[in-house]
């Protein structure tokens, strides 16, 4: 249905019921067209970077950071939370507004029992006490995107509790040395997601879309146990993976299905912990790393020139790459949280608690949910590392692009070249041209067939390493012909005949006397010199194994 024309009497500013698709929230400060930067009241006066956070400045190992997420994952449901409306990204704007989601009066929630098996099943997959007893909440607040004036959420009593996730980040010189860690996550809620606000400066109004209030979402809470974007941004990745793993959320950041808050302090070691801030809206990982960097080499800055941080919600600038002031909360806002009077208590059960002769569409078994888990990427991980005998930090790669790994596993399947040199190939050669052309995997012109051929070929030593890049190339431009074609066609294989090779050797040989003389002096650099020559004659149609066999034995002879 579409909801009818709201205004806020606020001076210079309207509301209006309208608004435009899409799942990137825009606040109070955003300009129609403008890059996306969900914000609330968010600051008009551009603050440029102080300093990069990347580069450690004079006393910063002093200092300490902490930093707590907030991770906000949409559920991939057909409906919301509360009401039958269809969920769909892009959807004309409030086309998917029941009675309820415009809060007209006399209309009840009903919980959708998707999202509850969504809940559970993420919060086994990530260590969590499923509470088989939780509640929910009604959040206070006003906001013309939240037309009942107030949030369902689960504040007081979770579905789930306690647990952890376990991550890994890059150490050492050349960042190839895998540290595995782990965050402890405070609690995993349900909640409403609200609607979406776009502002037009020019004719001083904000239009509203409501298709995405009531949307469900799963609130992830973590403790405060990290410090630094690139940890904040390892976990937000697993954590990524996982959901995607259990079906419970698509989790893109693009179109708003996953947004991170982040709470970042500084203080010195063995001090109490500094005045907070929260950086909100997050919709990027690199971004994600970028605002928590910032923020702490801000905090330290302003500590180290006497100025003091101030208990404020930020947001990233991602033009300007810093962090700008949004509204302060000194004074702490009361959300007056009370019970929701129109939902009963959620109980869940277990085997040994579930009653005889229950409907098993009346009620949710955790154990039912705990047999259906899917293998996590972090057995997925494992299981490379052990079956084809990969580095971990090659395993990790495979799957974070998504895509890769099912792509690594189908040229595995077609072709007889050793497991780590496919791997080679798929991480360096294939996923370079991916990143330098801003492809996906699915939109990759070489198939798993294709570059399965080409591996044959370099097995049966049919072509060089060389040459197998150049015809990679030739894929990559995607004409329709096969490896075999192409080396075919322009005469690329490897030359076969011992004698004719062994007379070009001679020939080199006599051609470049002084290089041989060197050879036989001792000096190692002169054999790869010969061998180059001897390649050059052939346009690298021969092994160079092969040749330096040859070499060796006409030298030393």
């Amino acid at each position: 249905m579409a909801a009818p024309v709201l205004r806020w009497g606020c001076p210079g500013t309207r509301w209006v019921l309208a608004g435009v698709g899409g799942g990137i929230r825009h606040r109070r400060g955003a300009s129609i067209g403008s890059t996306p930067n969900p914000t609330r009241e968010q600051s008009t006066v551009a603050q440029k970077p102080l300093h990069t956070a990347q580069k450690p400045r004079k006393g910063e190992h002093k200092w300490a950071a902490v930093v707590g997420l907030e991770i906000h994952a949409q559920i991939s449901s057909n409906s919301k939370l509360f009401s039958g409306s269809q969920v769909c990204f892009a959807a004309p704007p409030n086309s998917l507004v029941s009675f309820f989601d415009a809060s007209l009066p006399g209309t009840l929630p009903v919980l959708n029992r998707r999202c509850v098996e969504a809940a559970v099943m993420t919060g086994l997959a990530l260590n969590c006490h499923i509470n088989k007893k939780s509640s929910f909440d009604r959040k206070h607040y006003f906001y013309a995107d939240l037309p009942a004036g107030y949030q369902i959420t689960q504040q007081r009593l979770p579905i789930a509790a306690n647990g952890s996730l376990a991550y890994s980040v890059c150490v050492g010189k050349k960042r190839g040395q895998l540290v595995s860690k782990r965050v402890r996550i405070k609690q995993i809620q349900l909640e409403q997601d609200s609607g979406k606000s776009l502002h037009d400066d020019l004719r001083a109004q904000t239009l509203i879309d409501l298709n995405r209030a009531g949307v469900g979402l799963l609130e992830v809470v973590l403790e405060p146990d990290l410090s630094c974007g690139e940890e904040a941004a390892a976990v937000v990745r697993e954590l990524q993976l996982i959901l995607q793993t259990l079906g419970t959320s698509q989790a893109n950041m693009a179109e708003g299905q996953l947004r991170v808050d982040a709470n970042i302090s500084v203080h010195h070691p063995g001090e109490p912990l500094g005045i907070r801030t929260e950086v909100k809206n997050l919709n990027s990982i690199r971004f994600l790393a970028k605002a928590i960097d910032y923020e702490i080499q801000r905090q330290i800055n302003e500590l180290e020139t006497g100025g003091k941080i101030l208990n404020e919600t930020r947001s990233f600038d991602c033009k300007l790459g810093c962090t700008v002031p949004m509204r302060d909360k000194e004074g702490k806002q009361d959300y007056r949280f009370m019970p929701e009077p129109n939902l009963p208590p959620l109980v869940l059960y277990d085997s040994t608690t579930l009653p005889a002769g229950a409907d098993s569409q009346q009620v949710i078994n955790i154990d039912q949910i705990r047999d259906m888990l899917p293998e996590l990427p972090s057995v997925t991980r494992e299981q490379l590392v052990q079956q084809y005998g990969l580095l971990p930090e090659h395993s990790f790669t495979l799957l974070n692009e998504v895509g890769l790994l099912e792509f690594f596993q189908n040229v595995i399947k077609e072709t007889r070249a050793e497991p780590k040199k496919v791997a080679s190939w798929v991480l360096n050669t294939f996923l370079g041209y991916l990143k330098q052309q801003n492809l996906t995997v699915s939109e990759s012109p070489v198939t798993p067939s294709a570059l399965a051929e080409l591996l044959d070929l370099l097995e049966r030593k049919a072509i060089s390493s060389s040459v197998a890049k150049q015809v990679f190339q030739e894929l990559w431009r995607g004409q329709g012909k096969t490896a075999a074609q192409i080396v075919s066609e322009q005469k690329l294989d490897l030359l076969q005949d011992p004698a004719a090779l062994e007379q070009l050797c001679l020939a080199t040989m006599e051609e470049h006397p002084q290089v041989v003389v060197d050879v036989k002096k001792g000096n190692p650099r002169a054999i790869n010199k010969l061998i180059g020559l001897v390649r050059k004659a052939t346009l690298s149609r021969a092994d160079p194994a092969l040749i330096k066999d040859i070499l060796e034995k006409r030298l030393w002879s």
